[in-house]
């Protein structure tokens, strides 16, 4: 029997989508709003993943769940996902998939670094278009979207992911309003250090993190409620820290950072001198 929590689901459900489900924050999601009470959607590459996640939650809490294996950093994944949800009555959506990189820009694949466009910007206003859409003409409904705490400045040797998080901060910031007036609520959930499978595909060692558990909390508790959330205490003192600085302090500081969490130096580049620390 699901346990009664009310607000969550009578405003937003009776089904989420969450998209990156297999692991991280998109995983921790798919958890949270099952224990709310959400029917789910569950998009991510690997479907192995998926399909024993959504075993769980079936299990532990009855839970109807739809498994859509999909790379959404393809051009037609994201209206074949539409497709696939067409007649649900989504009320949630949840765009946790996304990656980042952490090096010299140059020294980085050029298909890599576009792919992070089009995954973390492009994929993600084709799925606001979409399901803003159908949750403007219900007249309710949610889109939860992410940025990063280096999304609010340049971030040198993490050029690509930082301007992709500016984007999506901005481009939140805009719908909000936008969609407010129709019964949609749109959040920008913009954490800093997570300890998740993101930072391991972005090559990064992290000496302090927050959990996905702690990013999730503090998300749900804001949806709804403001346009932005810093979530945890992490993000928060971070987030304060940061904005103590002129913008131009903030990329200083956030490169520094970036380098200091590189895990693997970045291979050299043909005809770009290696870079020497004194």
């Amino acid at each position: 029997m699901r346990p009664r929590y009310g607000s969550l689901l009578s405003r937003f459900g009776p089904t989420a989508v969450v998209t990156g489900a297999s692991e991280g924050i998109g995983r921790a999601f798919a958890e949270a709003l099952a224990q709310h009470g959400f029917d789910l959607v569950l998009v991510a590459r690997r479907e192995d993943r998926l399909r024993a996640l959504a075993t769980t939650l079936q299990d532990a809490h009855g839970t109807s769940v739809q498994v859509v294996v999909a790379d959404l950093a393809q051009p037609a994944a994201n209206a074949a996902l539409l497709e696939a949800t067409a007649g649900r009555p989504i009320g949630l959506v949840v765009a946790a998939a996304g990656y980042g990189s952490v090096g010299s820009f140059l020294s980085r694949p050029l298909d890599a670094e576009s792919g992070m466009v089009d995954l973390n910007c492009r994929s993600v206003v084709e799925l606001a278009h979409g399901f803003g859409r159908r949750m403007a003409d219900a007249g309710r409904g949610g889109l939860v979207l992410f940025g990063s705490l280096v999304g609010f400045s340049g971030a040198p040797q993490s050029a690509t992911y930082a301007a992709t998080k500016g984007f999506v901060q901005s481009f939140a910031e805009g719908l909000a309003v936008e969609l407010r007036p129709r019964g949609v609520s749109v959040l920008s959930v913009a954490p800093g250090p997570v300890a998740s499978g993101f930072a391991d595909r972005a090559g990064m060692r992290l000496s302090f993190s927050q959990t996905p558990e702690a990013v999730v909390a503090g998300a749900l508790a804001a949806l709804g409620r403001t346009t932005t959330v810093r979530p945890g205490a992490l993000s928060k003192l971070l987030g304060w820290s940061l904005g103590m600085l002129p913008r131009r302090g903030r990329v200083r500081v956030l490169g520094a950072l970036m380098e200091g969490m590189t895990a693997v130096p970045a291979p050299p580049v043909p005809g770009v001198p290696p870079r020497r620390h004194a």
